[in-house]
């Protein structure tokens, strides 16, 4: 059984943060029994809030604005690895840059994507689109795609 969930995206002001709101939500829910979600950036700048656009269309699905909005970016730590039963990274190639920073991490590092046969466009890995500063289009697309892949993991670690 896993205690205590990480996710890990680039800056962690978007998609990482996204999935953690998700898994919190969701998890909810289902009444299942508790996990520990948190969330970081393997380059982010400590203390910044969550993309706009993101939080807004999390409201959007029903995650509570008010938690949303206490969110603050936190870079990716040897100690966060190390307390995580699981690490789920929202890009296939952030899983060696964890497992680079620390070694200890190899078998519980795994793509947010990890069950499913294929991203948006139909390519191997089901790496999560960044969609920082584009679009809003993007954005929704990214979260519904992030939406799918929590309720994934969810049926498996709950």
């Amino acid at each position: 059984m896993f205690a205590n969930v990480l996710i890990v995206c680039h800056a962690n002001v978007c998609r990482s943060p996204a999935a953690e709101w998700l898994f919190r939500s969701r998890q909810q829910e289902r009444g299942a029994q508790p996990i520990a979600f948190r969330s970081a950036g393997l380059r982010a700048i400590d203390g910044h809030g969550m993309d706009p656009v993101m939080r807004r269309l999390l409201e959007e699905r029903g995650v509570d604005g008010g938690t949303v909005g206490t969110h603050r970016s936190r870079r990716l730590d040897r100690q966060s690895v190390r307390a995580a039963d699981l690490i789920l990274v929202t890009e296939q190639r952030q899983v060696k840059d964890v497992e680079a920073l620390e070694p200890t991490s190899r078998g519980k590092v795994y793509s947010l994507g990890n069950w499913s046969k294929s991203d948006r466009q139909g390519n191997g890995g089901a790496d999560v689109v960044d969609p920082h500063g584009r679009d809003e289009a993007v954005y929704r697309d990214s979260l519904a795609h992030i939406e799918h892949l929590v309720m994934g993991w969810l049926d498996k670690i709950c």
